[in-house]
């Protein structure tokens, strides 16, 4: 494995553990107004080194914070979208004939559809909050995955093992489940982790414009939104939780590449 793949996980692993111990680990509490008056919008100093945002909450603690957030909503996003990847790849793979071409060209209408639109329409539409978001993004999100896994179950269908089983007169069910899937999950495994740091991305993208998660503790997404107002004289609040972001995002693509080459070495 990759010396970068290491580093990706190791720096994967800490954010989260991070994330988890936020109220330990965490200077201030990030809806604490420290002081109106005189730590308002402040620069990085020694006390606040990522500096204060215009309600003089300390930034540092809202970047921590927002890790919560952020990894809470691109997790469980992917998990929503992988699962409805991996079931509708594996019953159109299988399936074939008719019914597999009717399932593609379905999904090729849905691949057409742009995400970010999509999204932005159901969420102007439906209740805005965590979950209303996380369902969003994990219901818009399966679509390539779900391409990807067809393949998988089309070019594993003609192997022995497969046969074998067909044979023995095993119902199709067992035939998916216990043999078909453990060869194809490799592959939705890495396609789930490169998922990941689209939807950090685009939760922060959405966050920025209004549409992302409603909690007190906010998102880095939802941070970033704070310094519209001024991103050149309030440089600060922008950056650090956009250096997260890319941060995150790049680990999470590093990492994925480190396991689709290792997968692929071991085929």
């Amino acid at each position: 494995m990759r010396k970068t793949t290491i580093v990706a996980a190791v720096f994967i692993v800490l954010l989260s553990l991070v994330a988890i111990a936020a109220p330990v680990v965490s200077p201030y509490s990030p809806t604490e107004h420290l002081d109106i008056v005189k730590l308002r919008s402040q620069p990085p100093m020694l006390a606040h080194p990522f500096g204060t945002d215009l309600a003089s909450r300390d930034l540092l603690a809202r970047v921590i914070y927002g890790a919560r957030t952020s990894l809470m909503v691109a997790l469980l996003a992917v998990l929503v979208s992988t699962t409805l990847g991996v079931g509708y790849g594996m019953i159109s793979g299988y399936a074939g004939g008719a019914t597999d071409t009717i399932m593609m060209r379905a999904l090729d209408g849905m691949i057409a559809i742009p995400r970010v639109l999509l999204l932005i329409v159901l969420l102007s539409f439906w209740r805005q909050g965590s979950t209303a978001l996380i369902l969003g993004i994990g219901l818009t999100g399966w679509f390539t995955i779900a391409r990807l896994i067809r393949a998988e179950v089309v070019a594993a269908k003609p192997r022995e093992y497969v046969a074998a089983a067909v044979a023995l007169g095993a119902p199709r069910r067992r035939i998916l489940v216990r043999h078909i899937l453990p060869n194809v999950i490799g592959p939705a495994i890495v396609s789930a982790t490169l998922a990941v740091a689209t939807v950090i991305a685009l939760e922060a993208g959405l966050s920025f414009l209004g549409y992302g998660a409603r909690t007190a503790h906010a998102s880095w997404g939802s941070i970033i939104l704070d310094a519209q107002g001024d991103f050149t004289g309030l440089w600060w609040i922008a950056f650090f939780p956009g250096l997260a972001v890319v941060a995150t995002a790049l680990a999470f693509n590093v990492l994925g590449d480190g396991l689709r080459d290792l997968i692929a070495g071991r085929r």
